[in-house]
C-alpha cells in the first residue's frame, strides 16, 4: 500500500519559516515527480509546488516564488518544502503528492495533509 507521510506543520508568526517533509513508501519514487498542495479553509486545494524525478526541475506558485524552496532526497524517498517569510494567507492544510510528471496536477497519490497556521 502507498503511503505519503507529511510532518513539521505547526503554529508560527508571520515572517517565520517552516520545514515540511514527505517521506513515501513508493517503491519506485525516484521515478515521480513530487508536489505540494495546499486547502485553506473554505478555498479549492491548490497547487504551490512541484520537482521533477532527478530535481532538476522545479516549479512553483506565483504566491510562494521566492519564498518557497523544493528539494528532494531520492535515497531517503522524501521531499521536502522549506517555507520561509511566511504570511497568514499561508495558512492551510498542505498535501504532498506524487505525479506522473512535473507540470500536471493530477497526483497519483495524496498524502493525509499537515496544518500549517501563520499568525499575524
Amino acid at each position: 500500500q502507498v503511503q505519503l507521510v507529511e510532518s513539521g506543520g505547526g503554529l508560527v508568526q508571520a515572517g517565520g519559516s517552516l520545514r515540511l517533509s514527505c517521506a513515501a513508501s513508493l517503491r519506485t519514487f525516484s521515478r515521480y515527480a513530487m508536489g505540494w498542495f495546499r486547502q485553506a479553509p473554505g478555498k479549492e486545494r491548490e497547487f504551490v509546488a512541484a520537482i521533477s524525478w532527478s530535481g532538476g526541475s522545479t516549479d512553483f506558485a506565483d504566491s510562494v516564488k521566492g519564498r518557497f524552496t523544493i528539494s528532494r532526497e531520492n535515497g531517503k524517498n522524501t521531499v521536502y518544502l522549506q517555507m520561509n517569510s511566511l504570511k497568514p494567507e499561508d495558512t492551510a492544510v498542505y498535501y504532498c503528492a506524487a505525479l506522473k510528471q512535473i507540470g500536471t496536477f493530477d497526483p497519483d497519490y495524496w498524502g493525509q495533509g499537515t496544518q500549517v497556521t501563520v499568525s499575524s
